[in-house]
């Protein structure tokens, strides 16, 4: 709705108070009327015809924004007609992910308009305070407003300066779907979904772009474990206890399929080496058979063209099945003066099992427990209280 009716409104604030006004419309002719047979149509149109009315009332407007193009009523979609939404969510994102804003607003703003992502949840993805992101999407809209930045999908010429902006916005968009970092609920279906439908839609947009390719060959890799990440009473299963005839081999065809076509053509991105991690995670007949020593390279890689501290994380975690938890840990004790890490729980949570696995249960329960206090997802909180638990048991190796 909201990016259907910023083509209308071309301002941002003007279109989230008109989508706004449309809801408020629906309460009371819905309760006159009946719903609707297509909500999301009328709700669209609303808004829109609310953006057009609140141009025509205020003429000076326009003449402070020449770049405002306002369509006329025949351009409103009618009642049923929404083939559009995708597209023009997909214009919002390149919006958004304009260059003349700096990257973690052009990631912060579309994350929370187009996405729909809390300030909280988009604090937690960047791992910064909420009171920070709120200000950072504040500053982005006044920067667009400030500058006329047009809504249209870019030349192509424009696309290169974007395109690595649109790409981590997906990616954002499927990990808060795919780890909820809040909530009662470790998936959000809805996040996930989006997030694959924006990328199919970039690839079917820029077929040759390889790290387009790879970001859709990794969503699809990780989601092909959807069904087999909760036991049935609810209860999280990490990958090595997971179902692997469970997984589902469709889209590991198409993701495996789509890792190598983007690694065909030069040095790979980091979508593509992450997407090539998913695959050897994925191809390997159990966790225990993994070939542990060509993800470390892998990693390697990864971390040469994106030294980014979770993938440093991530990386010690494999460090530890090629050359054991001491060095691991050793990794880990650098990251943790890394103060982007300071509130994420998924450090204390892995040095937590490194220490398990040399036998140190008091030290691996106070890890657990530092885990469980910045850790803000019941599933997963469960899943802490429970390795608390067990951790005064004989250390399991899957290797």
């Amino acid at each position: 709705m909201l990016a259907a009716t910023v083509r209308v409104a071309r301002d941002l604030d003007l279109a989230e108070e008109c989508v706004q006004d449309a809801y408020v419309s629906a309460l009371d002719a819905w309760l006159r009327q009946g719903v609707p047979d297509n909500p999301g149509a009328w709700l669209t149109t609303a808004a829109q015809r609310r953006a057009l009315n609140a141009h025509r009332r205020a003429a000076t407007l326009r003449s402070k924004l020449p770049l405002l193009v306002i369509p006329e009523e025949a351009d409103i979609p009618e009642m049923g007609e929404m083939s559009e939404i995708p597209d023009e969510r997909l214009r919002l994102v390149f919006t958004c992910c304009h260059p003349a804003l700096a990257r973690e607003a052009q990631l912060a703003l579309t994350l929370r308009l187009v996405c729909g992502l809390t300030t909280a949840e988009i604090a937690h993805a960047f791992l910064v305070g909420e009171p920070t992101m709120a200000a950072r999407v504040t500053r982005a809209k006044k920067k667009i407003a400030a500058a006329r930045i047009p809504y249209r999908v870019p030349a192509a010429e424009e696309l290169p300066d974007r395109l690595d902006a649109v790409l981590t916005v997906v990616h954002l968009v499927f990990t808060t779907g795919h780890a909820a970092p809040t909530g009662d609920a470790l998936l959000r279906d809805d996040l996930v979904e989006r997030a694959v439908d924006l990328a199919r839609t970039l690839c079917a947009l820029m077929p040759d772009e390889r790290e387009a390719t790879g970001l859709l060959a990794l969503m699809l890799l990780h989601d092909a474990r959807r069904a087999t990440r909760l036991a049935g009473d609810g209860r999280l299963l990490l990958l090595e206890e997971q179902d692997r005839g469970r997984w589902d081999r469709g889209r590991i065809e198409e993701g495996l399929a789509l890792v190598r076509a983007a690694l065909r053509g030069g040095r790979p991105g980091r979508f593509a080496l992450q997407a090539t991690i998913a695959a050897l995670y994925t191809e390997a007949p159990s966790y225990a058979e993994t070939d542990w020593r060509q993800l470390l390279a892998v990693y390697d890689l990864l971390l040469a063209a994106w030294p980014s501290p979770v993938v440093a994380l991530n990386r010690a975690v494999v460090v530890a099945m090629v050359h054991g938890p001491e060095r691991a840990l050793g990794i880990l004790d650098g990251l943790a003066a890394d103060p982007r890490l300071a509130g994420y729980h998924y450090l204390p949570a892995a040095r937590a099992g490194l220490l398990h696995r040399l036998g140190d249960a008091e030290g691996a329960r106070a890890a657990y427990a530092e885990a469980l206090e910045r850790c803000d997802n019941a599933v997963e909180r469960a899943f802490l209280r429970e390795r608390i638990q067990r951790t005064g048991r004989a250390p399991h190796s899957p290797g």
